[in-house]
């Protein structure tokens, strides 16, 4: 009786060591969201792709404005890296499609979302429709890169541009981050919320005082979020291009301003995709309420 007492527990043991292992030959993990695994046949590697909500919740990044520009560049970085992406758009839907068909090509995974960030009403019912057909899934990652200009001087701005700047960029922050944490906070789940910022709202630029303003709250949003929600392994972020090659520059002297510029040229919308890329992921989890400046050394 003692030895059958003894050789219970340790059979379990070995049972168990033996079961890990022959799990770590069979499947290797990859980040975020699939296992591959794999077996010899006719001395070639045959892989499966197991999506990994057939056995947990699967991660989903959204971002918001990602049809063109700097959204649609960090759609695709977000999307090399596993996340299936949810490109937000609110009217050019053949360049969200557009941004979509890329992600495949390249073997990622996109759903288009469209929505006006300035609408409490669009925003709760484009994320409620969605999370009634992901039960099991929730949205890990989420980059507010919504904004829009509408350049002057102050004494010649009208009520509209002033509105319509800091509703883009500031009231779609607040709607959608406010309706997304419900599902990161809970059981310490986690996420990551990376707000663009810009080098308007860090510095001030004339003839954007709506826009630097905008911007501005942005930031203060972002470092006091980061003190609400650091407990339940959410950080909040926020990075501030300077110029970068996308429609909202083409208007600009590029030539002239360029010469202000350290490094003597505008930014790719890829550099700051790289940079969302690193505070979503994992080597960024102690880093939050930060603001990092992308700017070629404009202003530092």
């Amino acid at each position: 009786m003692r030895k059958t007492t003894f050789l219970v527990p340790l059979l379990f043991f070995v049972l168990q060591f033996e079961l890990e292992r022959l799990q770590k030959a069979l499947i290797i993990k990859r980040p975020p969201n699939q296992f591959v695994s794999w077996k010899e046949t006719d001395k070639k590697k045959t892989y499966w792709i197991i999506k990994k909500h057939h056995l947990f919740n699967m991660k989903y990044a959204l971002v918001t404005g990602g049809s063109r520009g700097i959204g649609r560049a960090i759609c695709i970085k977000l999307a090399s890296m596993g996340y299936p992406v949810l490109i937000n758009f609110q009217s050019n839907k053949d360049a969200a499609e557009d941004a979509k068909d890329e992600i495949e090509r390249a073997g990622g995974r996109a759903e288009l979302m469209k929505f006006n960030v300035c609408s409490k009403e669009e925003v709760d019912d484009a994320i409620n429709r969605w999370e009634e057909k992901h039960k099991d899934d929730y949205i890990e990652v989420l980059v507010n890169n919504a904004g829009i200009r509408r350049d002057n001087v102050m004494f010649m701005m009208s009520d509209e541009d002033w509105h319509s700047v800091i509703d883009t960029t500031l009231n779609g922050f607040f709607h959608l981050t406010r309706r997304l944490l419900k599902h990161m906070m809970p059981r310490k789940r986690g996420g990551r919320i990376i707000n663009i910022a810009s080098l308007s709202g860090v510095k001030g630029l004339p003839g954007q005082t709506n826009y630097s303003a905008a911007k501005a709250a942005l930031i203060g949003a972002t470092k006091a979020l980061a003190q609400e929600v650091a407990p339940r392994n959410v950080t909040v972020n926020a990075i501030a291009p300077g110029f970068i090659e996308t429609d909202m520059t083409k208007n600009l002297p590029e030539e002239s301003l360029k010469k202000l510029i350290p490094i003597g040229r505008f930014g790719k919308p890829e550099e700051v995709a790289a940079l969302v890329a690193f505070l979503a992921s994992d080597e960024a989890s102690y880093i939050t309420g930060e603001v990092i400046n992308i700017n070629g050394g404009l202003y530092t």
